[in-house]
Order: C-alpha cells, then sequence, then structure tokens
C-alpha cells in the first residue's frame, strides 16, 4: 500500500505546481542560438509584461527600441522608439498605427498587429543589442557573442 500511495502524491504534488504556474500566467523566456540549440538565457515572465531589444540603426546611426509584450500565446509587438528618420526607418504610422511624440522628441510608434511564437535575429558585429528584461538590461553581444543568430521564444 505504501509503495502506491508515494507515485500518487507525487503526481498530485507535480499537477499542483503545472497547474499553479498556469493560473499565475507565468511562462518562460527562451534566449538560444539558433543554429545550435544551446540556450543562453531562460527566465520567467509573466503575461503582459514588456521586453525590448535596444540597437543603434547601421544607416541613420541612431538608437531604435523595439518593445514586444508577452501574450497568453507568444507575444507581439508593442512599440518601436526611434529619434530619427531615415532610409530604413519607418516613414509615418500604417493603417491602425500611431506616431506619437514624447517630451525629449522621441518618436513612439504603436498599433501594431505582429504576433510571434518565436522570431531570430543576428547579434551585431558594429552595434550591440541590448535586452531589457524583468529589470535587467543584457548585452546580447556579451551573452551570446558577434554575428549570433539567435531565436527568442516564449514558453507555456
Amino acid at each position: 500500500m505504501k509503495r502506491t500511495i508515494l507515485p500518487v502524491l507525487l503526481c498530485l504534488l507535480l499537477l499542483l505546481l503545472w497547474s499553479s504556474r498556469l493560473l499565475t500566467g507565468e511562462k518562460t523566456f527562451l534566449l538560444k542560438d539558433a543554429d545550435t540549440g544551446k540556450v543562453f538565457l531562460k527566465m520567467p515572465v509573466k503575461e503582459g509584461e514588456i521586453f525590448s531589444i535596444t540597437f543603434v540603426h547601421s544607416v541613420n546611426k541612431s538608437p531604435v527600441t523595439d518593445e514586444f509584450l508577452v501574450e497568453d500565446e507568444g507575444f507581439s509587438s508593442y512599440r518601436t522608439l526611434f529619434t530619427s528618420f531615415g532610409a530604413g526607418m519607418e516613414s509615418g504610422a500604417e493603417e491602425g498605427q500611431v506616431l506619437t511624440y514624447e517630451e525629449d522628441g522621441t518618436m513612439v510608434l504603436s498599433g501594431f498587429d505582429n504576433h510571434y511564437k518565436s522570431f531570430q535575429l543576428i547579434v551585431g558585429t558594429v552595434s550591440d543589442h541590448m535586452l531589457k528584461i524583468g529589470g535587467e538590461e543584457i548585452s546580447l553581444r556579451d551573452l551570446c557573442g558577434r554575428n549570433t543568430s539567435v531565436e527568442i521564444t516564449i514558453r507555456n
């Protein structure tokens, strides 16, 4: 009788832990090498949390910050912040999007309808990509290496 109780209790405990994670909306942010699958960063995130990636645009040499919103299934584009128009940059708002200005002149483009399960980017060789998540700012160049193809995924 004792031999059957322990596995049942363990199963109940695992089920309880799994269901509590679903109820709190906690998910896992994964940053991994897109070619080898090596995990560079794994951390808990919650639905509604925002993470961002900042880089210096290669043509107009000004900073661009792309913000993403953690959703029930993956994540979506939330806002893009930039300081100047130019080649390769947005020139205005498309249908459904809104372009506003902050007090310091930063342009904020929002109203995107882009949803992702994952996406890939190549870590900069000239300019770094800075990941901001959970109150931390992380250099992708230091963490992953220059010219590394990385994949960002949110898992339930």
